[in-house]
């Protein structure tokens, strides 16, 4: 579908127009490269970026952490999904059959670092960052911190998603305060 296309909400658009991970995603996706970690404080935040991009260019997103499991929050048809989908190696290794066809495929993995620990993981991540160049299947780490194992070093780019800045808050606190009175005046509305 084209951009313009009912699917592709004017607040959507907005949010890819704006800096963030969303043009850097765009052109990591348009490259190939099927490895990234995100370094993000944020992750509810960084995944509705991620979700709102996978809509526009209409991509299969997946999201996966120890606690929830695999979702598929946006999935117009279903993928099969591994049977444990708790179980860390059983997600990655079961990750290029989400993808469908030539549709690009995000499995965002929260958290994702605290697994990192097990030969058997990094040996089905090196393996998928590989296949998924194939299958255009592209793993998505996001975690509080950049620990990524020497054997993966090389896969990985790292992006870096950082907390908003000063005018992104202000626009914010104007797009939630929308009465007279709540949102502080002057010099009291930068101190926040």
């Amino acid at each position: 579908m084209p951009p313009n296309t009912p699917h592709n909400t004017s607040r959507d658009r907005a949010a890819l127009n704006s800096t963030g991970l969303a043009p850097r995603l765009i052109e990591l996706v348009a490259a190939c490269f099927t490895g990234r970690w995100i370094e993000n404080h944020e992750p509810d935040e960084a995944i509705r970026e991620i979700s709102t991009l996978a809509r526009s260019e209409h991509w299969r997103l997946a999201t996966w952490d120890c606690d929830a499991g695999l979702t598929l929050p946006a999935a117009d048809t279903p993928a099969p999904v591994p049977q444990d989908t708790t179980d860390p190696l059983a997600v990655i290794r079961g990750a290029s059959q989400l993808s469908q066809g030539s549709t690009t495929t995000l499995p965002v993995l929260r958290n994702f670092h605290r697994c990192l620990a097990s030969t058997e993981i990094i040996q089905a991540i090196e393996r998928q960052v590989s296949q998924g160049k194939h299958t255009r299947t592209f793993l998505v780490v996001l975690a509080p911190v950049t620990q990524i194992p020497a054997e993966l070093e090389k896969l990985f780019t790292v992006i870096d998603h950082e907390l908003p800045d000063h005018a992104q808050l202000d626009g914010i606190a104007r797009g939630v305060a929308t009465q007279d009175g709540e949102l502080p005046e002057g010099d009291e509305l930068g101190r926040g």
